[in-house]
């Protein structure tokens, strides 16, 4: 093996005419490169790449450019920034961490006359930009396929840019595109670290997808907006005031925040949180106005509401629980059935339109959940006491009245602008205990006083609950992150949230009752024909569905795509997936076929609850929306002009967009908070060895959620075992070329931690074996019906079956030969 790298002549040799794109693994068999050297060649690499020599494709593959517009030489992007790996090698809509992102590539799909005569088809979408300086552009259709945009094509577009291209060319592997116009800039805020040199200052992006670096105008004398200057290597947020127009210009920007150390728990946290233009503190004007409404209920507030001081209303949520929304009392009626009262803090009464408490909460849209904290979406004095639902004080709430007969069919319904005492503030695991569900969780005394009650409102909603399953409510089973915390902060334990059945029941009781109030006024709203947000999810795509028909058989598992159309019978086939050995993954492949729950004026029903009308009413501490069907509802109540003018339509349209949108921002937010202490907790663990299940797969590698700590790992490709591997068309296994060897979507498999990338908020791992496999390094594929019966094939000497090493072999060879082509 070579004892040093090949020359740049070497590899150009090599690559001969540009005819095809070879994977660097092959450069380095080709060339005699060591594993040692191997990362020395892929700078090598890069390096030729961005002199514009070569082209890189995705999945680590180099070809010479054959046409002009390479960055030229003075282009100092990517200085500084050493040891760049691939995490952003996966296709649009798909990162390291293994989540399908709602990247918003879809869009317009057009032809038009070029000047050559011919038609030219045009494409608007989003552009995800690899970290080795080429892009996609999503399909705007389900069937259509990705764009791939070389680096000399992209002009000056950025990753997560709008764009708009042209279809070039098409190949073996699909359509080549080039940029023709930037639609809008997606970034506007980059995060990294802070290098000061000289006269000079600029950031260094944390995301190899960003280009960069990006010059601080001000150079030296950059100061954020707190007026600190930080010193080099800090880790900083800068905000772009100029973005490049060609491939060889770089960002221009101003220092906005600086945070210090880099790696550090909480500078890393507070990062994810000014990307996310998140601020954890209210202004004075909207703090101002929340206190002075005091600590308590002004007497003159109660005039004109109903007493319902007399129920006990307990509140129940989690032990960790910040605020308390919602409170629930059921009783028997004399006929055998039930009477639920659903009591809900009334926020819109402090909270009204046109003050800086609206505004704020608009912008908002929703409360954050972090591990130590909750950042609110109304300020502590009314989200932590004066609209809470605290136990033993006077508290102004909303209640969705319902009578219900034997059956759980609603009989009579009212709402109600009341006042409350809530007798006690429950957590799920008292009720659990209470109600002889679990032995686990501690006694709660409170619990046990009121057990005759929640009895009642368990049996409710064990009815209601089977009734919803019945009408065809989709049930998923996925498992959540519970993060326990040390005395300083940081992250000891990752588990999953609620295994014990016990304490599921407990949470069911809740959700049962909870959903029973959002019908109640959905329907309530419907029926008076008034507007309102209402909470929306619209059936699956019929392509989307193929393809997930299309991905079950490869996993041998059976999947009716018109059968899916229906609720009932989709429904029935998730609640067979519970005990299926892929359960988990079957789950989450079809929660990325199904389109997006939303927030719409109109009342376009929800397919996963299989419900004609539904919208969030139980939240209003926590969700804008519900603060603004509350508001409808009061107005109703009393008698009050309801707004029904295109102007308001108009100001319910943008509410419920802003609504929309902050959701998925606080989802991602939470998302990425988690992944960050999962990168800290394991960043004290590394060589240590896990077990655990492949739930992901992208184009640089494998996510094995481990079994504990639950903590999702990525195993990159080469450290997946000998030879090279890539991901089928199916996207549901990866392949070794020479050996056959298949790693899929279920396989149990061992690893070790390799690295911790707390920036990245990625764990790193390399793979030891696979766990319960057939003898060839995977499980035997699972059904959950036998497979039809086949005509028995002559065997031809020397063959294997479908399912043996010979024929992995070939069809991973034909699949390299395909791609190697483009």
């Amino acid at each position: 093996m070579s004892k040093s790298l090949p020359s740049r002549a070497d590899v150009l040799k090599l690559l001969g005419n540009g005819d095809r794109a070879i994977h660097a693994r092959e450069i380095a068999q080709q060339l005699g490169v060591d594993d040692g050297k191997y990362q020395g060649l892929l700078r090598l690499l890069d390096n030729l790449v961005f002199d514009g020599v070569l082209t890189a494709r995705d999945g680590h593959k180099f070809k010479l450019t054959t046409r002009g517009g390479g960055r030229p030489g003075g282009d100092d992007r990517g200085s500084g920034r050493p040891g760049k790996d691939d995490r952003g090698g996966a296709r649009a809509g798909k990162d390291d961490r293994g989540g399908a992102r709602d990247n918003g590539g879809g869009g317009r799909e057009r032809r038009q006359g070029g000047r050559g005569g011919g038609d030219r088809e045009e494409r608007e979408g989003t552009i995800n930009v690899n970290a080795r300086g080429f892009g996609f552009v999503s399909s705007p259709t389900a069937s259509g396929d990705d764009v791939f945009i070389p680096g000399e094509s992209l002009r000056g577009a950025m990753h997560g840019d709008r764009v708009k291209i042209a279809i070039v060319g098409r190949g073996p592997r699909g359509a080549e595109g080039q940029i023709l116009e930037i639609v809008s800039r997606g970034r506007p805020r980059v995060s990294g670290i802070l290098r000061r040199r000289g006269k000079s200052a600029w950031l260094e992006p944390d995301d190899a997808r960003v280009r960069g670096p990006v010059v601080l105008t001000v150079g030296i004398d950059a100061k954020d907006d707190e007026g600190n200057s930080g010193k080099d290597g800090d880790a900083a947020i800068v905000q772009i005031t100029r973005f490049p127009e060609s491939p060889d210009e770089n960002p221009e920007g101003r220092l906005e925040v600086v945070l210090g150390k880099p790696g550090e728990l909480n500078v890393e946290a507070r990062k994810v949180l000014v990307m996310a233009q998140i601020d954890e503190v209210h202004s004075p004007d909207a703090f101002a106005e929340a206190e002075a409404y005091g600590e308590t209920v002004p007497v003159d507030m109660l005039a004109g509401r109903e007493d319902l001081t007399r129920l006990p209303l307990p509140t129940i949520d989690p032990e960790d629980a910040r605020d308390h929304d919602d409170a629930v009392w059921v009783e028997r009626t004399e006929g055998g059935g039930y009477r639920a009262w659903i009591a809900i803090a009334d926020v819109s009464s402090y909270v009204r339109p046109g003050t800086r408490l609206d505004d704020e909460a608009k912008k908002r849209g929703c409360s954050v959940y972090l591990p130590d904290r909750a950042i609110p979406m109304l300020p502590r004095p009314l989200s932590s006491n004066l609209c809470s639902l605290l136990p033993d004080v006077i508290r102004l709430c909303l209640c969705a009245d319902v009578t219900l007969d034997a059956g759980g069919h609603v009989v009579e319904r009212r709402l109600v602008r009341g006042f409350m005492k809530s007798q006690a503030k429950l957590t799920y695991g008292g009720v659990a205990r209470a109600l002889g569900l679990s032995e686990e969780p501690p006694r709660d005394p409170k619990a046990d006083e009121l057990v005759e009650g929640l009895k009642v409102a368990n049996e409710l909603s064990r009815i209601l609950r089977a009734k919803r399953i019945k009408r065809g409510s989709l049930e998923f089973d996925l498992p959540e992150a519970k993060i326990k915390l040390g005395e300083d902060g940081q992250p000891v334990d990752i588990t999953r949230r609620a295994q014990d059945p016990g304490m599921k029941k407990a949470y069911q009781l809740i959700e049962e009752l909870m959903l029973l109030g959002n019908e109640t006024v959905a329907e309530w709203l419907v029926e008076k024909q008034l507007p309102g947000i209402f909470r929306i999810h619209e059936a699956p795509d019929d392509k989307k569905l193929e393809r997930l028909a299309s991905m079950c058989a490869h996993l041998g598992v059976e999947f009716d795509a018109d059968g899916a159309k229906d609720p009932l019978t989709l429904s029935a086939l998730v609640k067979s997936w519970a005990t299926h050995p892929l359960g988990n993954v079957l789950n989450m492949l079809l929660l990325r076929s199904m389109k997006q729950a939303a927030y719409d004026v109109r009342n376009l029903g929800h397919f996963g609850l299989a419900s004609k009308a539904y919208l969030h009413f139980t939240s209003p501490i926590r969700r804008y929306p519900d603060l603004v069907v509350h508001r409808t509802v009061h107005r109703a109540l009393l008698g009050e002009k309801i707004d029904k003018s295109v102007e308001g339509k108009k100001e319910l349209e943008d509410a419920a967009i802003s609504a929309s949108s902050a959701e998925r921002r606080a989802m991602e937010v939470e998302r990425e908070i988690v992944d960050l202490y999962g990168a800290v907790l394991m960043r004290g663990k590394i060589g240590e060895t896990f077990e655990g299940v492949v739930t992901g797969l992208v184009g640089s590698g494998v996510f094995v959620s481990l079994d504990a700590p639950f903590v999702n790992v990525l195993i990159k490709l080469e450290d997946l075992g000998a030879g090279t591997y890539a991901l089928d068309d199916e996207g549901l296994e990866v392949v070794a070329a020479t050996s056959g060897d298949v790693v899929r979507l279920g396989d149990r498999l061992t690893l070790d931690i390799v690295d911790v990338a707390i920036q990245r908020r990625t764990v790193y791992g390399r793979r030891l074996r696979a766990l319960e496999g057939d003898g060839e390094g995977r499980p035997p594929r699972a059904r959950l019906k036998p497979p039809k019966p086949q005509k028995p094939q002559e065997k031809k000497p020397g063959r294997r079956d479908k399912h043996g090493k010979k024929a992995r072999v070939a069809q991973a060879q034909k699949t390299f030969k395909k791609r190697k082509k483009r």
